[in-house]
């Protein structure tokens, strides 16, 4: 059977010969055409990787262990260049290339500064695989497609996704607002977000956005993407940078933890801590962005997530924290990943 033809059900098992069990009619039957196999298999030949699987570019947490650590399980791990200085990044751009030999990349947010420094170490390493968010794709889209480099870009809808494809990036991550961090003003779920954006782009799709278990990878890919990328679940990891402080509230997090804030300036989805509620608290007194900005000062992200000050730091974190209730290893990561996508098998016909 060529690869071309594999749905996910072969992607991420491999080894195992489901075709003399199942006949392709009982998958076309089950809703799944032979279309939708070429996609599933689009994001590991786009970026050679064993599984469809991305690790977020998340800031102070995608060091170059974490990176690294997925790379080296099948995944696509991401460097986090929002919270790196320059030498920084030069430095887990070299550490990570030492700890593995499978491809892995760097996420660049588009509106952080350094920016053409950030882009000229990614040049000059030799990295292979780009992704950008928080900007315009056509900003750097095409000085990296000019060196060999593979480049997706981070949308929170239909219209930024078309835009996507018309800069010529390889593929578009549409994400969710159950996503941690900075997120989409419309606030669409993914699971709104992907069959439309499926519908309006031919490029390979992949899903964010409240992913953390196999059965919402399936979930995701039998809406039309071709593989998902996961940032809360890789957060309360044993590699992740983060300080154990907050990966430990991670997993102590539950249903409603978490909200969207800062319409205003950037949207972003926080912990309900002390610094969420200062902030709320700006609200009853009018929407002043001054004062909001005041508030948020410098660093309160690293303070949070970095540092571990769990009561005026700035903690971002997903919805899909209220499913995590282990910081793990990420090779054990991978192992309940592929485990429940597999054992989430069904039939649903009417």
């Amino acid at each position: 059977m060529p690869g071309d033809f594999l749905p996910a059900f072969f992607i991420l098992n491999p080894n195992r010969y489901f075709w003399k069990k199942y006949k392709m009619s009982s998958f076309i039957d089950f809703g799944i055409a032979q279309k939708q196999y070429n996609r599933m298999n689009r994001i590991t030949q786009l970026f050679g990787t064993k599984y469809p699987i991305i690790q977020g570019g998340m800031i102070w947490h995608s060091g170059w262990r974490l990176a690294s650590a997925v790379s080296n399980n099948g995944g696509l791990g991401l460097i986090g260049s929002a919270s790196m200085y320059p030498d920084i990044l030069r430095e887990n751009i070299r550490k990570c290339k030492t700890a593995t030999d499978k491809p892995f990349g760097v996420n660049v947010a588009l509106l952080y500064p350094n920016l053409e420094e950030i882009i000229n170490i990614i040049l000059e390493e030799g990295v292979k695989i780009v992704f950008t968010s928080a900007g315009n794709p056509k900003t750097y889209t095409e000085t990296l497609k000019k060196e060999g480099i593979k480049v997706a870009h981070v949308v929170s809808s239909v219209k930024f996704a078309i835009k996507c494809q018309e800069a010529g990036v390889d593929a578009v991550v549409a994400e969710g607002f159950e996503a941690g961090g900075h997120n989409g003003r419309d606030e669409t779920t993914t699971l709104c977000l992907i069959p439309n954006v499926r519908k309006h782009i031919d490029i390979p799709l992949i899903a964010a956005g409240g992913i953390g278990l196999g059965s919402q990878m399936r979930a995701a890919m039998t809406l039309g993407a071709d593989g998902v990328q996961i940032g809360s679940r890789f957060a309360a990891t044993v590699e992740a940078s983060s300080h154990e402080n907050f990966k430990n509230k991670i997993v102590e997090l539950k249903e409603g933890d978490t909200q969207l804030t800062l319409k205003e300036l950037a949207p972003v989805r926080l912990v309900k801590n002390k610094f969420f509620h200062d902030l709320e608290n700006l609200y009853e007194t009018g929407r002043n962005i001054e004062a909001l900005k005041e508030t948020l000062g410098r660093a309160r992200a690293k303070r949070g997530m970095f540092e571990g000050d769990l009561v005026e730091g700035e903690l971002e974190i997903g919805q899909v924290s209220a499913l995590i209730d282990e910081i793990l290893p990420v090779e054990k990561v991978f192992e309940n990943l592929i485990k429940e996508f597999n054992e989430a098998k069904v039939d649903l016909s009417l």
